[in-house]
């Protein structure tokens, strides 16, 4: 006799216990995230900081860290969490939601972690664009390079001299690709 078990929803996600481990929902099911480690901190920090520092002073919306939720597809529930994310300032309501984040955000940030596998990184990369992130920005810590997916054309791929600028998410925004990494 099998046995079938019902997709976790986005509050039963909400309402776990804590523990250690971050989690995403992903189509309903819970995945763990194996903690990252230093150097993914320090990258993925190099970017939120610059990119915080960048949308503060233009007042163009909210930088968020790897700890925010956005609730991007329901039945079943998909919860994803970015590495960095950006909300444009005419997308925030006031107050601003508690919960987690109901949509998509403009801009997705993925460090590759150690642990992700490719198959886990396009899965991400899609999820973000069919939810309706504007642009979707992976960066990959041993190749010392940057991707910038948009839905329809291929990604734009960038190296240690090129810079990281003309975003259609983040007006206005640039960054020396080499600066992530140091």
């Amino acid at each position: 006799m099998s046995t079938t078990t019902q997709p976790l929803t986005a509050d039963d996600l909400r309402n776990m216990p804590r523990d250690d481990m971050r989690h995403e929902l992903v189509r309903g099911e819970l995945r763990d995230m194996v903690p990252a480690g230093f150097d993914h901190g320090a990258i993925g920090s190099n970017l939120l900081a610059m990119l915080w520092q960048h949308v503060k002073a233009e007042n163009l919306g909210i930088v968020v860290g790897p700890d925010t939720g956005f609730f991007i597809a329901r039945d079943p529930d998909t919860v994803r969490c970015p590495d960095v994310g950006f909300v444009q300032r005419d997308r925030v309501p006031s107050p601003r939601p508690v919960k987690f984040w109901d949509g998509a955000p403009d801009l997705a940030v993925e460090v590759i972690s150690p642990s992700d596998t490719a198959l886990a990184v396009d899965e991400k990369v899609q999820d973000w664009l069919d939810a309706g992130t504007q642009e979707v920005i992976v960066i990959n810590p041993k190749q010392k390079s940057v991707k910038v997916f948009r839905s329809g054309p291929a990604a734009s791929v960038l190296q240690e001299g090129d810079v990281l600028e003309a975003l259609e998410s983040v007006p206005g925004f640039r960054c020396e690709i080499a600066e992530l990494f140091v």
